[in-house]
């Protein structure tokens, strides 16, 4: 028993460790960089005032979870409907950053994400941090959970 606990210890160490430097998975393209360039990939959609792009990154699935200020939403349709009502125009949506990257892979198709966002804007900047669980679906990894405030 205590000897399989010990292999799985080494095996999740040795998973956080490819996750969070790819060159130890042997490809440049392991969830760290995948997850990175969805990251991008919301920054530059929102910026461009696009939602319906930033949504991308997102499971579309009824189970998506996004938990915010006003408690949870599931489903990636109440998702959209709900960053819609919130941010109407790019005033309010202002210019995202995200920063304070950390990135954890906790099982071969799971990794957990914490970070810093912060808006640009006009109106007021407003920042908070979030929680994400990023979950590899058919090949892609996408945030199946997200906590942000």
């Amino acid at each position: 028993m205590i000897k399989t606990i010990n292999l799985l210890a080494i095996a999740l160490f040795f998973s956080v460790v490819s996750c969070r430097n790819p060159a130890h998975t042997g490809s440049s393209a392991g969830p760290e960089a995948a997850i990175l360039a969805a990251m991008k990939k919301q920054e530059n959609a929102w910026n461009a005032g696009d939602i319906h792009t930033f949504m991308e990154t997102y499971w579309r699935h009824d189970s998506l979870m996004f938990v915010g200020s006003q408690g949870p939403v599931f489903g990636w349709q109440p998702t959209l409907d709900r960053y819609l009502k919130t941010y109407p125009d790019t005033a309010a949506m202002g210019k995202l950053h995200f920063d304070r990257l950390r990135i954890k892979q906790l099982s071969p198709t799971h990794c957990f994400v914490l970070g810093r966002w912060h808006l640009t804007r006009t109106i007021g900047d407003a920042s908070g941090y979030f929680t994400l669980l990023f979950e590899q679906i058919e090949g892609e990894w996408v945030i199946v959970a997200d906590h942000s405030s």
